[in-house]
């Protein structure tokens, strides 16, 4: 009989999953300049974009592997789904500028 709750209880606990890693980074847009990146994310964090300017913008990658577009005031939420180094600029106001490192 011991050895079987003792059991259940092991199941129970191999059963819970182990607390997420995954983390929601912020990059603001604000004065014609992108905020600072994350100096390390990892494949399954988040990039939230935040336009914090009065003027449309975009997060674009120079190898296309995203484009966001930003109104003034909008936020927009990225999942990191590859790994590498992105640069990125605004189409819009090209003199802005980031690189975004993306672990595995």
């Amino acid at each position: 009989m011991v050895l079987l709750v003792g059991a259940a209880a092991l199941a129970a606990v191999s059963a819970c999953s182990p607390a997420s890693t995954q983390k929601t980074y912020v990059v603001t847009l604000k004065d014609l300049m992108f905020g600072p990146t994350p100096p390390e994310t990892h494949v399954g964090d988040t990039i939230e974009w935040v336009n914090d300017d009065l003027f449309l913008h975009s997060a674009t990658a120079q190898d296309k592997s995203f484009d966001v577009e930003l109104k003034p005031g909008a936020r927009v939420a990225m999942p990191l789904t590859k790994a590498g180094a992105f640069d990125f600029f605004c189409k819009y106001h090209p003199g802005m500028k980031g690189r975004l490192v993306v672990s595995p």
